[in-house]
């Protein structure tokens, strides 16, 4: 069950919260922008899964511009930000709380987008549990040996932080992947360009590419 922490309005028809949500280990604090129709017309929801040493603060700005058709979800994973830890921190762990956030919510589909760490959380998910997940956004590809495979349509969006033996591995992985290049790559990636990363990730979430 969720206890909201605040609720503001957001410029246009997106608001924004935050609240806190049940997950095995503890409670996940969720960062939340979603339309004001009601619900009723959006298409599936995202979920947004941050890197390493970071938190759902990376995706403050992102939310709010990508929310107009559609409900978007911005946790802290486990032991990160405001949210409780797991026991072992893993990779693992990360992807089964996003599930029971999943389960909470009562969503049966969703998409998902992931930094590093959490797009290798991302990828966990979507082999674990295929019906739920639809479509994959990566950014910054993991650098495990060894990826769980996905059958999902995924966008890859490669930073300057990988390098090209990386590339065999994520097309063994993803194998039904899309390839861009995000040539100006920071670690405030959604601050210094939203504008062309909503565009890009809403015209792939949308199955306009």
């Amino acid at each position: 069950m969720a206890k909201h922490l605040k609720l503001s309005a957001a410029p246009g028809a997106v608001r924004t919260r935050r609240a806190y949500f049940d997950f095995q280990h503890g409670q996940l604090h969720v960062r939340t922008a979603f339309p004001t129709t009601g619900g009723f017309d959006e298409l599936v929801t995202l979920f947004c899964l941050h890197g390493a040493r970071a938190s759902s603060r990376a995706f403050a700005q992102l939310l709010p511009a990508i929310a107009d058709v559609r409900s978007v979800y911005a946790p802290d994973l486990p032991g990160c930000g405001e949210s409780d830890p797991s026991p072992h921190a893993t990779v693992g762990e990360a992807a089964a709380a996003v599930a029971d956030l999943a389960a909470d919510l009562r969503l049966r589909q969703i998409d998902l987008l992931g930094i590093q760490m959490g797009a290798a959380a991302a990828l966990e998910l979507a082999a674990a549990k295929p019906d739920l997940v639809r479509r994959l956004v990566l950014i910054g590809v993991p650098t495990a040996e060894r990826l769980p495979a996905v059958k999902q349509p995924a966008l890859i969006m490669r930073t300057q932080l990988e390098g090209s033996d990386v590339l065999p591995r994520i097309k063994e992985a993803v194998p039904h992947g899309k390839f861009v290049e995000v040539l100006e790559h920071a670690h405030d990636l959604f601050e210094a360009a939203p504008p062309v990363l909503v565009k890009q990730i809403g015209a792939f979430l949308s199955g306009r590419v």
